[in-house]
């Protein structure tokens, strides 16, 4: 019995038990005592993606927005992405997207969505994650990090040794994820499953989808130089100029020193509300990833734009080749070829839709080899029913050289003629909702993945009833600016049925409809400012000019695009001061030659640079309503983390 005993000493402890069990059967008179043993500590293994905004190259990049939202106190996550624009636009003068713009995911050339990198940026094969080990009293002891692919047992995974207090970083095989395991000493002390969510959010619209009016680099003017267009129309000189070597305006090196954009020819931006909605998404959850991929383009319309190729609003040497529905279809395929389909039927709605009769051919992706849409982000109604000409009858005087352009701006019109295209909207959503499902494959039944976005009011007043009054106040830049309270009154009317054309559309296809942000845009329209004697430049309403050597009522390098102000459109004044779009002298000419250049220059730079369109707080606002409805459904089919943090 004594020599069971001493080799019962010196086993494992993890036998202690089994073996002096055996000795008390064998002596019940004796008893053996054994050393006691200190439990191990209750080690935790806690990760997160170490990249979840994917569209970011750089995780530094997606970090600095995941830092600003955990910095927000309980009060500001009610609406964070507003409260999140607010705090970087303080700490970045010149906006936040001037830092991150060169480091995404789109390849301007080709018009793809590609990191650059090799790898599927659609399919990805892997996410890294970062994992941290706590709950180990002595964090300076070595610890051995273990992978193993979850449903491949036969498969080795990754393995590294480091000390306990050191971040692991191990790539993830996606979607079928890894089990994680950390041993000290031999000793396996720590096991978890890490399966990180990937989130395909899918945008497509017009330019209040693409972030109109927010260039990701604004343009930047001289301290001393001015831009005098015309030198004998006193309200054509001493204007802003863009700094930099150039001779005349309009000439390469004036473009070369202008606002750039995300892309373009459509004018789409970092700022736009689709663009915040799928990064707050990315950054509340650790655990999640968000792949995403926008496609809106200023001036697109469900047909020129959604269903056949739009080339964008600015001229570009290559501008989109593919119509939206096209590019996501392309774009769901990965590395696959997406097949041409003639559609010749389908999609026309018994004649009511004549431009998508007869020749219309669209990409579509096998199904079994698309990745499905989890969140579809749609913008589209407006310029379908000729929106931009009523807001330009609004505010055009009557003398305007705008109103007798049809090329550039559009044509002006009123209500009426606004009536007869809203009736045809309905035809319009039908066939959308025929190519979401019948080419994108969102299935039937999960029609509520698509949130069509309402537009926000223009010009209403903090009473929620009265419109902006008659006036040029942020419009001053240009004569042809005169707002009209009773055009304007009557495109707010319209503005309103729209809403609810839009809200019956929605209900009638089975999507989700945002409009959460609208009643925050009240107060907020193209009039909220000061003509005079304003608090800070960024509220006043005036557009600088050089009058005897002096900037008045401040200097254009002391106007900030992206600082925090009251109003959440921009107006001509702002979008001159912002984006400063200039047609090339050569297409200018060619397109006005019987009319004053230097005068439509100076239109052009007060319009087609984003006039009445969201600030970057205003789509901010709008991408917190989205984002709302985004949880609701995610959460509805199982997509939202029980490691997401709430808002």
């Amino acid at each position: 019995m004594r020599g069971l005993r001493d080799r019962c000493a010196a086993t494992l402890a993890v036998v202690v038990w089994v073996c002096s069990t055996a000795v008390n059967a064998l002596e019940p008179a004796q008893t053996l005592t054994a050393p006691a043993e200190t439990a191990p500590p209750a080690a935790t293994i806690e990760w997160r993606v170490a990249n979840p905004f994917r569209f970011f190259k750089n995780a530094s990049d997606t970090e600095v927005h995941r830092a600003t939202w955990l910095s927000l106190d309980a009060a500001k996550r009610a609406e964070p992405i507003l409260a999140a624009e607010q705090a970087l636009s303080s700490r970045h003068p010149d906006g936040w997207a001037a830092t991150m713009i060169d480091d995404v995911c789109w390849d301007a050339a080709r018009n793809r969505h590609d990191c650059g990198d090799g790898a599927a940026y659609v399919s990805p094969a892997t996410h890294k994650v970062l994992l941290t080990l706590t709950g180990v009293d002595d964090q300076s002891v070595d610890c051995t990090w273990l992978t193993a692919p979850l449903g491949k047992t036969k498969d080795r995974g990754q393995s590294v040794r480091q000390k306990c207090s050191e971040q692991a970083s191990f790539d993830i095989p996606y979607p079928t994820g890894a089990r994680i395991s950390v041993e000290i000493g031999g000793r396996e002390v720590a096991r978890t499953d890490v399966k990180v969510t990937d989130l395909l959010v899918a945008a497509m619209g017009d330019s209040f989808g693409s972030g109109e009016g927010n260039p990701d680099v604004p343009v930047r003017f001289s301290p001393e130089r001015t831009a005098t267009y015309a030198a004998k129309d006193i309200r054509l000189a001493g204007l802003p100029a863009r700094i930099g070597e150039w001779k005349r305006i309009g000439d390469a090196a004036f473009n070369k020193e202008g606002a750039r954009w995300l892309d373009t020819a459509c004018h789409r931006s970092l700022y736009s509300h689709q663009v915040r909605a799928a990064l707050q998404l990315a950054v509340e959850d650790p655990q999640r990833a968000v792949t995403f991929v926008g496609l809106s383009c200023s001036g697109a319309e469900v047909t020129w734009g959604l269903f056949l190729r739009y080339k964008g609003n600015e001229w570009t040497p290559n501008p989109p080749d593919l119509s939206q529905i096209s590019a996501l279809a392309d774009a769901q395929c990965g590395r696959n070829t997406a097949d041409l389909i003639d559609m010749p039927e389908a999609y026309h709605i018994n004649g009511a839709i004549p431009e998508l009769k007869g020749g219309l051919v669209l990409k579509k992706c096998r199904r079994e080899m698309a990745r499905k849409i989890d969140l579809l982000l749609v913008s589209i109604g407006g310029n379908d029913i000729g929106f931009a000409r009523l807001v330009a009858n609004a505010v055009l005087s009557d003398d305007s050289t705008l109103r007798q352009l049809g090329g550039w701006f559009g044509q002006i019109h009123g209500n009426m003629q606004s009536k007869a295209l809203m009736d045809r909207l309905d035809e319009r959503y039908k066939a959308l909702n025929r190519a979401i499902h019948g080419i994108l494959h969102l299935p039937w039944n999960e029609a509520d993945r698509v949130i069509l976005t309402a537009y926000p009011p223009l010009a209403v007043l903090g009473d929620g009833r009265r419109i902006c009054p008659d006036g040029t106040a942020g419009m001053d830049v240009a004569s042809d600016f005169s707002l009209s309270q009773k055009r304007a009154k009557a495109s707010s009317d319209l503005a309103d049925q729209l809403q609810r054309v839009m809200a019956k559309g929605a209900r009638a296809h089975g999507w989700s409809f945002a409009t959460a942000h609208r009643n925050a845009f009240i107060g907020r329209g193209i009039c909220a400012g000061f003509t005079d004697n304003a608090f800070s430049i960024a509220d006043d309403l005036r557009v600088p000019r050089m009058v005897d050597n002096k900037w008045e009522p401040f200097a254009p390098t002391d106007y900030r695009a992206y600082a925090s102000r009251q109003r959440w459109f921009r107006t001509p004044n702002d979008a001159f001061l912002t984006g400063n779009f200039h047609a090339a002298g050569s297409v200018a000419t060619r397109a006005l030659a019987f009319q004053s250049l230097a005068r439509f220059q100076v239109l052009l730079a007060a319009t087609y640079s984003g006039a009445f369109h969201p600030t970057a707080e205003g789509h901010a606002a709008i991408a917190d309503a989205v984002a709302g409805r985004a949880r609701e459904i995610l959460k509805k089919y199982g997509q939202q983390s029980t490691a997401a943090l709430a808002p």
